[in-house]
């Protein structure tokens, strides 16, 4: 009969959001370790750099070091953290064994990516509020173009979870993730701009800078609360969704080839 959903259509929905659901629940119930931890980590980092770096910084005019940081910081704490969420799932699910389970469901490689990427996307953006929540007594919030900061935030978080989702499914054990996190994710975040901003740095490290898509990420960020940023958001936005549609399209790939989940 016309205008009825196909039976294949409401399993195939079913299962993503069976699947979105378990993640989600996987991080939720140890919030207190997945989320409150990140947000802590992220007051000690303002606390520190704030106190010492706050009349020795200099960055947008009538922005104060404190203001500054508070973005840089919610950002970072939603890349890693998304991130962290697909890839250890994954890995955890390997190493025990229990990916078996899903492996016998008719879940396609798009359901996979939708359950893994969309709970890693919840948990980064939890922990951004959180994050948020607690620093914003630091320094009154400014919202100059708001929508800069969904859009960043929603790509930010979708990129790291589909990185993450690569790793998971290189990494065979837990030293292999943990190099993949402490030599490429870290770095890669700490040189974005988190703590300075780039036109501080010689015209050297300025150019290296610009290499990084994580750069971009959190410049564009920025913009969303003080209206101002070192390069165009046009530009940040062009990086950030050419790098996510390309890390996305190599994830899915690797599920639908089974890389390493099928021996």
């Amino acid at each position: 009969m016309t205008g009825r959903i196909p039976a294949g259509v409401i399993t195939r929905f079913a299962g993503v959001r069976t699947l979105f659901h378990k993640e989600v629940l996987r991080f939720w119930k140890v919030a207190f370790q997945t989320v409150a931890a990140p947000v802590l980590t992220a007051v000690l980092y303002l606390l520190i750099f704030g106190h010492v770096l706050e009349d020795h910084v200099k960055v947008y005019d009538r922005v104060a070091y404190t203001s500054f940081l508070i973005p840089g910081l919610v950002m970072m704490s939603v890349l890693q953290n998304a991130f962290a969420n697909s890839s250890s799932s994954l890995i955890q699910s390997k190493i025990t064994g229990n990916l078996v389970f899903l492996l016998v469901t008719p879940l396609s490689h798009w359901a996979w990516f939708t359950a893994y990427v969309g709970a890693s996307v919840v948990r980064g953006l939890a922990v951004g509020l959180g994050v948020f929540a607690v620093t914003v007594w630091f320094a009154p919030p400014a919202f100059a173009e708001p929508w800069w900061i969904l859009v960043f935030a929603l790509l930010g978080a979708g990129m790291l979870g589909s990185l993450g989702l690569i790793a998971g499914l290189w990494a065979e054990k837990f030293d292999q993730m943990a190099a993949f996190q402490n030599f490429i994710i870290m770095p890669m975040t700490f040189l974005s701009g988190v703590f300075y901003s780039v036109h501080s740095l010689p015209s050297f490290w300025q150019n290296i800078s610009h290499l990084n898509p994580f750069f971009y990420m959190i410049d564009g960020f920025r913009r969303g609360f003080f209206g101002v940023s070192d390069v165009s958001p046009w530009l940040s936005l062009t990086v950030v969704g050419t790098s996510f549609a390309l890390i996305a399209s190599a994830a899915l790939l690797l599920l639908r080839s089974g890389y390493k989940l099928r021996h």
